[in-house]
């Protein structure tokens, strides 16, 4: 698990191996969530003056999603082309994070919820043809699904975290900016791939 992502070094250690994780992925998840309003945001309110604000939001969702230490006072005040396009690949990264976001939610209501959202008649659901045979099968398919995308997820939340120490003047790694746009390489190509099946 990177560091870049570990909880604050106030929270006590003796927290078991799964509840450390859960808490990775739901921060994860509500990070990737914000992604896309926040890039948005950035992406209207450098251009007038706003670069300052922009950063700070960056810092303050690193710090308070994430858990992630703070950075120390950055050397230099990031400019107007590296906030904006920071915010651009920020959008880049919260796009595709909506796919595994999307995967989530139809766990919720396709897996444990299945029985509630879909009245039946299950002749011809997976595990019909009664409804506590759909409702178990749907939910066990979900289950790996549901995974994956929060391993996405937690990817996703590292890589943009990573990303966004470049704003304290830390210096990127080359690696980065190849990652981000194979990520997004990748979802489109999934993307497309699940429209073509509906």
């Amino acid at each position: 698990m990177p560091a870049i992502l570990a909880t604050s070094a106030a929270a006590p250690t003796t927290r078991s191996r799964p509840y450390r994780t859960a808490r990775l992925a739901g921060r994860s998840l509500a990070y990737c969530a914000t992604l896309v309003p926040v890039a948005l945001l950035a992406l209207v309110s450098a251009p007038v003056g706003g670069t300052g604000a922009a950063v700070a939001r960056w810092r303050a969702l690193r710090t308070g999603l994430l858990g992630a230490p703070p950075t120390a006072a950055p050397s230099r005040r990031p400019g107007l082309a590296a906030v904006f396009s920071h915010a651009l690949f920020s959008l880049l990264l919260g796009a595709m994070a909506l796919l595994p976001l999307g995967v989530t939610l139809l766990m919720v209501l396709r897996g444990v919820l299945y029985g509630v959202v879909d009245p039946g008649p299950y002749d011809h659901s997976w595990g019909g043809p009664t409804r506590a045979g759909a409702w178990l099968a749907h939910f066990l398919v979900g289950l790996p699904l549901s995974a994956a995308a929060l391993a996405a997820l937690i990817g996703i939340a590292a890589v943009h975290q990573r990303l966004t120490r470049g704003l304290d003047g830390e210096r990127r790694a080359p690696w980065l900016i190849p990652t981000v746009l194979l990520i997004a390489l990748a979802g489109a190509l999934l993307f497309v791939a699940w429209t073509h099946q509906i």
